[in-house]
């Protein structure tokens, strides 16, 4: 019997390696055009979107307005559909143990389905059970708990049969307030040791390994 009847896999950082080969990079490349004289470096763009948040840095530290916002997501939606980054190494293991065992495997993500979906195909030439991006209506996305309300009644489960697996401090506030337990995805925060132990301290279980993740849920 599986210990999670349902995982809830976040996507960037938890599952692919996203950040720092392909959100960072084209924000870079963003910065030069519309922030000529602006720049950041990785560790500062990992520490940003952690806190204050991804938007709040690029308001606050580059005077983002909601349009440049707007065209600055659409601008990486079209460089992401040719720049796709690669999973974590083991993660495609708990993906497949997870469905082969009978369970359930959805993804709560703030990237948008059309990547999800790509990667997922690209990867593991399967698709999640379902999929809750950024094309939600905006008062559905994460941290709206919606996402975990919906698969709970799709797949007749309680609270305590899903697991939340991210790496941010929006999906903790959406596993609690719908009553689910929440780990961190400490693998991809391994140079970041503040972030990972601010998410511990947040989080039902910590994880700084797949490995370590995979005994927890299978043996």
């Amino acid at each position: 019997m599986l210990k999670y009847p349902c995982l809830v896999l976040d996507h960037d950082d938890t599952v692919v390696q996203s950040e720092a080969t392909v959100n960072y990079p084209f924000f870079v490349e963003y910065l030069k055009i519309y922030r000529p004289n602006q720049s950041i470096s990785l560790h500062e763009y990992i520490s940003g979107c952690y806190h204050p948040g991804y938007v709040d840095m690029c308001k606050e530290r580059f005077a983002f307005t909601d349009a440049e916002l707007l065209h600055e997501y659409n601008g990486w939606k079209e460089y992401i559909r040719n720049h796709i980054p690669a999973p974590y190494p083991g993660i495609e293991r708990i993906i497949r143990r997870q469905k082969e065992e009978g369970g359930n495997l959805c993804v709560v993500s703030q990237s948008s389905q059309e990547n999800i979906a790509r990667d997922y195909a690209a990867h593991f030439g399967m698709q999640p059970d379902a999929i809750f991006g950024w094309d939600a209506e905006p008062e559905h996305r994460k941290p709206n708990p919606w996402a975990l309300q919906q698969i709970m009644e799709t797949y007749h489960l309680s609270a305590n049969q899903l697991l939340v697996v991210d790496d941010m401090k929006a999906a903790v506030s959406m596993a609690h307030s719908g009553g689910c337990p929440i780990a961190i995805a400490g693998w991809g925060r391994t140079d970041f040791p503040q972030i990972y132990e601010d998410m511990s301290n947040l989080c039902d279980f910590s994880f700084d390994s797949i490995e370590n993740f995979e005994k927890f849920l299978f043996e």
